[in-house]
């Protein structure tokens, strides 16, 4: 510890003892103990407490009888652990009888402070900290403290409750450490104290009737077998399962989801799921006696497993197909040839779950969906995959909720009546169908599909955010379609979908909700990246209203459109879908251009997020040599520069930056290498041909605007600028010297003149125009690796110090004098 830590230490100690005392925050006391913590973990516990007998003193205070503060004697509790976390200094802590009085019922477990939660968790935390060796182990069995852990596990408090059970996970890993090598025995009494102890309450709990006591068990075990798998951890899975199986006798199943979760943590260890417990079996008895809505994450979870029995994954299928084979069947639709649903579509309980009431079915059909998207991509999901049916399931359901669908039988009658109108079912079922094409189908199950999706596009009931997922569906299924070998162009059913959805579009475009009108040009943006270079896509765009409609939606009165409409018009413009069009009131003349309104959304808009996305679209029209831009990129660059340096927004700011990048980049050439300290060194360039490169950068004052950059209040932004500079110092470095640059020139003394006053703040004053050798100088003369050093470490790296930390909280109470404190 500091010299100047260890002297501001007992005075902090007084004020944290001292119930008369403002109590410090809650920040304060962690960031205090985060610095004890990297303190001991780097030295010695026991001479930390022997150099600054304060802390013990502080230790033994809080047991006084007196109105501390709660959060104070959390800290204290914690504290004591973290020191006891090394054996010599839990046995000098012992000496003094102080651990006792601390963690067993003189403390504070017998006092008015235990019923605050934050003392109840330091407590835990106390314990968690301090349980690393072997005289742990006793002190624990001997002061009682195991049986307040388990009261603990049902608190009141999540927190403290869940804290509880990974405290007893924990003592019951260091108990087992000794055993690790080998075998332990069956015999409870060959286990240590403490091990004994927490298996035999686990099995009291799983003998119980009542539901919080078998969930805590479980949860217990879970953990365990989650972050142990040492050979004990079979040894007690083989005493515990019969136990566990019990479970399954009960109707209904205690716990369930507990039980899914343990029996899946089991499966994943690697020792117990190749050894012969019985693991599978009980996988498959408890897929039997679950019901349709608990089995089905515990079927996901077992066809996620890399290894296990096949019988034992075709049953985990049938029962996550189940709630969709029943659809099917409803609707008098064949589950097709697949055998895995059709032997699905029998079981009563799934049908009697689905119809028992609205929120029942929605919940099971949404669950469904949900676990059969994330088993689609999957390298072990099933095979063969039922492709076919579950498309056919998809499309059923999405009609089912439109009302569009014919009904077979009464069952299938109720379930339209459940689901007429269902916005979760919609939004679920079209997240798979969007899932699905990944792979294909027979064309005309293909077509249904896209006829789903046009009805729900065209709807005037389809909510904001099921038109989005529709949206997004269709592109999927659009990208999916087949291709003609050797063309990228959109295959004629695409075509003709494309001719149909394109009207739909322009509808969107004109909704008076603005989240369908964002939605829509974002299905446009995505089309126009993927076809816009396609001879059928642009010819059936261009014969449609929507680039006109995208333009008129740069001047929507809400931002997020604006932003979208800017993106998707800079994207038609880079394709050659914008064409201007010629203004009704100068039938001579045109409108004014596309670059035009972008300026003008970027020197005006008064939302930061159109002009981002104006930044953004002119970075990538300078990349791609864009008409608008490369007729004359001086003056493109001068004005973007001059309005991006002026905006509060420092993203506007970042991407000026970026823009500076590309277009330096363009000037000077493409070089080997963009890392500034490469260790191949650039290849000299004579003086004439840089200064004639740096002379474009120097018209557009793109120095000016790096300089003042460097210096911005945003520190992404000045990281940025740095870069940049020490990106070009890097490329000119072998010719720069041979430039006529004169760094005590008059030029030169007033530039760095003006970086100090930025540097201080005051950025009023312009650079005017720069010479190359000027700049070259400049750059030469400030500091860019130590600034993008500084840059690195934060704004607060100082205030992080733990001095600074000491000198705040004892500021709080007026101990420090009036300048002594570094408070932020």
């Amino acid at each position: 510890m500091d010299p100047e830590c260890s002297q501001l230490l007992p005075a902090l100690c007084a004020v944290l003892a001292d119930p008369r005392q403002p109590v410090a925050d809650d920040t304060c006391l962690e960031k205090l103990l985060d610095w004890f913590k990297t303190i001991t973990k780097a030295g010695s516990s026991l001479l930390l407490l022997q150099e600054n007998p304060c802390l013990v003193e502080l230790l033994c205070h809080v047991l006084k009888p007196q109105d501390l503060s709660s959060r104070v004697l959390s800290f204290s509790l914690r504290l004591a652990g973290v020191f006891a976390a090394q054996e010599d200094c839990f046995q000098y802590l012992q000496q003094g009888e102080l651990l006792p009085r601390l963690f067993g019922e003189p403390g504070p477990l017998g006092g008015a402070a235990w019923t605050a939660p934050s003392v109840r968790s330091g407590w835990i935390q106390g314990l968690r900290s301090l349980a690393q060796h072997p005289s742990a182990l006793h002190f624990l069995a001997d002061c009682g403290a195991v049986d307040t852990i388990f009261s603990l596990q049902g608190d009141s408090s999540l927190f403290v409750a869940s804290a509880a059970g990974q405290l007893l996970v924990h003592i019951l890993g260091l108990s087992m450490q000794g055993l690790a090598e080998g075998h332990p025995s069956l015999q409870a009494g060959d286990w240590p104290v403490c091990a004994q102890k927490i298996v035999g309450h686990i099995e009291e709990s799983l003998h119980s009737t009542a539901v919080p006591q078998i969930t805590q068990a479980l949860n217990v075990l879970t953990t365990t077998f989650g972050h142990c798998h040492d050979p004990w951890t079979q040894v007690l899975w083989v005493r515990l399962s019969p136990l566990v199986g019990s479970l399954l006798e009960k109707d209904p199943v205690p716990a369930a989801h507990s039980l899914v979760d343990l029996l899946l943590s089991v499966a994943r260890s690697p020792g117990l799921s190749s050894s012969s417990c019985g693991l599978w079996e009980t996988l498959a008895q408890t897929l039997n006696h679950l019901s349709p809505t608990q089995a089905g994450p515990l079927a996901l979870g077992i066809l996620k497993l890399q290894d296990c029995p096949q019988v034992l994954r075709a049953q985990a299928f049938v029962i996550l197909l189940q709630p969709l084979a029943c659809v099917l069947k409803a609707t008098g639709q064949d589950p097709g040839p697949s055998d895995v649903l059709d032997s699905a579509t029998g079981d009563s309980l799934t049908v009697d779950a689905l119809l028992s009431s609205k929120a029942a079915c929605v919940g099971l059909l949404c669950r469904t969906l949900a676990h059969l998207e994330l088993l689609q991509p999957l390298p072990q999901r099933p095979c063969p995959w039922p492709q076919e049916p579950l498309l056919g399931a998809a499309v059923t359901l999405l009609q089912l909720c439109r009302g569009s669908a014919s009904p077979a039988s009464d069952v299938g009658r109720h379930l339209c009546a459940l689901l007429l109108g269902c916005v979760r079912v919609q939004r679920a079922a079209l997240d798979f169908l969007g899932t699905l094409s990944q792979e294909t189908g027979p064309q005309e199950l293909v077509t249904e599909v896209f006829a789903v999706l046009l009805e729900y596009l065209r709807s005037p009931d389809s909510s904001p955010t099921v038109l989005k997922k529709a949206f997004q569906a269709t592109f999927r299924w659009l990208l999916s379609s087949p291709k003609t070998p050797g063309c990228c162009d959109l295959e004629p059913h695409a075509l003709l979908v494309l001719r149909e959805l394109l009207p739909v579009l322009q509808k969107r475009l004109c909704s008076p909700c603005w989240e369908v009108r964002d939605s829509g040009l974002e299905f446009l943006t995505q089309m126009t990246r993927h076809w816009g270079g396609q001879a059928g896509f642009r010819h059936a765009l261009l014969a449609s209203e929507v680039p006109k409609l995208t333009e008129q939606l740069l001047r929507d009165p809400e931002s997020y459109v604006r932003a979208s409409a800017v993106t998707v018009m800079g994207q038609l413009s880079s394709q050659g879908l914008h064409v201007t069009p010629v203004s009704p009131e100068h039938p001579g003349g045109q409108q004014k251009s596309l670059l035009v309104e972008l300026l003008h959304i970027l020197s005006t808009d008064s939302e930061g997020f159109p002009r981002r996305a104006v930044m953004q679209v002119f970075t990538q029209w300078l990349r791609d040599h864009h008409a608008d831009v490369a007729g004359d990129t001086e003056q493109f660059m001068a004005r973007v520069l001059q309005v991006a340096s002026q905006d509060l927004d420092w993203e506007v700011r970042a991407q000026g930056l970026e823009l500076a990048l590309v277009f330096l980049e363009q000037t000077l050439g493409q070089f080997h290498s963009h890392c500034p300290y490469a260790v191949t060194p650039p290849v000299a360039a004579p003086a004439g041909p840089l200064a004639q490169a740096l002379q474009p950068l120097c018209r557009v004052r793109l120095f000016e605007f790096a300089f003042r950059a460097l210096f911005d209040c945003d520190r992404p932004v000045a990281q940025k600028s740095c870069d940049l500079l020490l990106f070009l110092r890097a490329k000119t470095a072998s010719s720069s010297g041979s430039l006529q640059e004169s760094r005590s020139g008059p030029d030169v003394a007033s530039v760095e003149a003006a970086l100090q006053r930025w540097q201080a703040g005051d950025q009023g004053q312009p650079l005017g125009d720069l010479e190359p050798e000027v700049v070259l100088a400049v750059l030469r003369s400030v500091d860019l690796e130590g600034l993008r050093g500084a840059l690195a470490e934060g704004s607060d790296h100082m205030e992080k110090s733990p001095q600074s930390l000491l000198q705040d909280m004892l500021a709080t109470v007026g101990v420090l004098g009036e300048n002594e404190a570094d408070c932020y």
